[in-house]
């Protein structure tokens, strides 16, 4: 156990970013469980990771404007390309999807196989770096998923699938950079998982923000403490936290039909 670990100028940036994850992808990732695409994330994250490996590849600087470029177009191409899918071959599209995410993955290694420090950047992008972001690598990111939220809750993306694809691509994009794939995929998934049963729109935003800010602050002071990598032990408090938020909304649920079944 190292108290040491809990040094605020490290852990409250980790928990900007986290936070910032969070604000965008509870509402994206309720709305990828409603339309039962459950690993567009995944794929989508490791084409955006492609892009940050090919900019790599080709020496642009790290955290310069051709990665993001190149990671924001490639993801916007394969949003696009797995939307076509979709209206095409709806009946096999999660089958397109895992298929879209070992292409990316593979293509990734090879990029990246007489790289020296080919290993580092994979480790990085699968999970990620968050205690190293600083608060100067949040502004353009929160600038982003403000005019993403603005964009979600005041044009009804859930009609407009194109919008959709195109607003889910890029916050993955930035979001990959910030907290890698692993942790994405979790804090798109668990917390609409534990927010699932519940009726309304709020409830259910409430329930997931709950759900995400919890695990992110509770697996950061976790891995503080215990020295290990923080990726992994968010993706795990976070999965704990869900489970546990699912059982208390499940009971609550259960708890007010009764009356009603009696009455």
């Amino acid at each position: 156990m190292n108290l040491d670990g809990l040094d605020p100028v490290i852990l409250a940036p980790a928990l900007a970013a986290g936070s910032l994850v969070i604000a965008t992808h509870v509402p994206l990732g309720q709305q990828v469980l409603k339309r039962g695409i459950i690993f567009i994330d995944l794929a989508i994250a490791q084409i955006a990771g492609l892009g940050v490996l090919l900019a790599i590849a080709l020496g642009f600087e790290d955290s310069g404007w051709g990665i993001q470029f190149t990671a924001f177009s490639a993801a916007l191409i394969g949003a696009f390309l797995l939307y076509q899918c979709e209206r095409r071959w709806p009946e096999t599209l999660e089958a397109v999807i895992g298929s879209a995410f070992v292409l990316a993955a593979s293509a990734g290694i090879l990029l990246l196989a007489n790289n020296p420090h080919g290993g580092e950047h994979l480790k990085d992008l699968l999970v990620g770096q968050i205690l190293w972001v600083g608060f100067d690598q949040l502004l353009p990111v929160l600038v982003l998923y403000a005019l993403v939220l603005a964009v979600w809750f005041g044009y009804g993306v859930e009609r407009r699938p194109v919008l959709f694809y195109v607003l889910f691509a890029l916050s993955v994009t930035a979001s990959v950079q910030l907290v890698g794939v692993y942790l994405v995929f979790a804090s798109l998934i668990v917390p609409a998982l534990a927010s699932r049963r519940l009726s309304t729109r709020c409830q259910s935003l409430f329930s997931g923000y709950v759900t995400g800010i919890l695990g992110y602050t509770a697996g950061l002071l976790l891995s503080a403490v215990l020295d290990f990598p923080a990726g992994a032990v968010i993706v795990w408090v976070l999965a704990l936290v869900g489970f546990l938020v699912s059982f208390v909304v499940k009971r609550s649920t259960v708890l007010e039909t009764v009356p009603q079944a009696e009455g």
